[in-house]
């Protein structure tokens, strides 16, 4: 199917938009600029342009700016997704799923300026918006497929694939979760070691804040190995689908990447520019994921198992299948 060229530049420009959207909010996290504006919004103080204007005011200001410019795109994209090739399942459902959670993730975002929020529900705000980039995401790459620059059709997988992927993914957002509430609570730095609270003091931790720290890192641990063990499955028995086995490598360099940057969070004293980029990992890490759970449901099957000198199937049973 030959899309026009206008649609593809939009769909990159609106995943480009929300990564940007997603940085914009950890860095007005991490510099605690969300008081910036005062507690009005959408308006800054009360005004278009504030009297008195600090830096935490231009952070807040150009992240609320760069939130409605996205939401006009997004907007504009799901439309014409949804006139021009609305007759795949997978369009609707990811333009539902990305409006929405992007409209929840601007609400979240109000009531934290409006009301005072719990550092629980606060933490909500970075997987909300994960979750609408990934479907903008996926939005992205299915108009891509369209236009036949990959083919992702009948894919065959066993069922512990489908366990570990789906598995992956849902796990993967309860370490996100983790990981923000570590910064809304304040304990980024409660540890000063890593990968121990105390390199020299080994033990269980010691208060609220410890056990957050370290629930974090446990949990990114536990999400490491597992993603590794999941490419030396996908490497030994799926390496025939390069797109399955490319995804699978890209998770491994994506969790080893965000591994060792939030051990430099650590070492630099919570530098801006490495605590952006572990943010920007995670978001990476979660897109893809996302994609390998989409390719497993758009390839609804029987689950066999399937091993690199299988033979493919019948042309009679890749109809079916698709």
């Amino acid at each position: 199917m030959q899309l026009r060229p206008s649609l593809k530049w939009l769909a990159l420009t609106a995943t480009i938009g929300m990564i940007v959207l997603i940085l914009g909010g950890a860095l007005v996290t991490k510099t605690e600029s969300g008081d910036g504006c005062g507690t009005s919004w959408p308006l800054c103080h009360d005004q278009i342009i504030p009297d008195e204007i600090t830096m935490e005011t231009v952070f807040e200001a150009m992240h609320r700016i760069t939130t409605g410019v996205v939401a006009i795109i997004v907007i504009v994209l799901a439309y014409l997704c949804w006139k021009e090739i609305g007759h795949y399942r997978e369009t609707k459902f990811l333009v539902v799923l990305g409006i929405v959670f992007l409209i929840l993730q601007s609400l979240i975002g109000a009531a934290t300026v409006l009301w005072d929020q719990s550092d629980f529900f606060l933490a909500l705000h970075f997987g909300i918006s994960l979750i609408s980039f990934a479907a903008i995401f996926l939005l992205t790459l299915f108009i891509f497929e369209l236009d036949k620059k990959w083919n992702t059709r009948n894919f065959h997988y066993d069922n512990r694939y489908k366990f570990h992927t789906i598995g992956i993914t849902i796990f993967s957002f309860i370490v996100i979760y983790s990981g923000a509430l570590v910064r809304h609570v304040d304990a980024s730095m409660i540890c000063p070691d890593w990968p121990f609270c105390r390199n020299d003091q080994i033990g269980l931790p010691m208060n609220f804040y410890e056990w957050v720290q370290m629930g974090h890192r446990f949990l990114a641990g536990l999400l490491f190995l597992w993603i590794i063990y999941m490419f030396i499955q996908v490497f030994r028995h799926y390496r025939a689908n390069r797109v399955i086995y490319y995804g699978w490598l890209l998770n491994a360099a994506l969790i080893t990447m965000q591994v060792i940057s939030g051990a430099f969070v650590i070492f630099s004293g919570l530098n801006l520019y490495i605590s952006l980029l572990h943010a920007l990992f995670i978001t990476c890490l979660f897109g893809v994921l996302s994609y390998m759970v989409l390719l497993i449901y758009r390839n609804q099957q029987t689950p066999v198992t399937l091993y690199v000198n299988e033979r493919t199937s019948t042309s009679e049973e890749q109809a079916s299948i698709s």
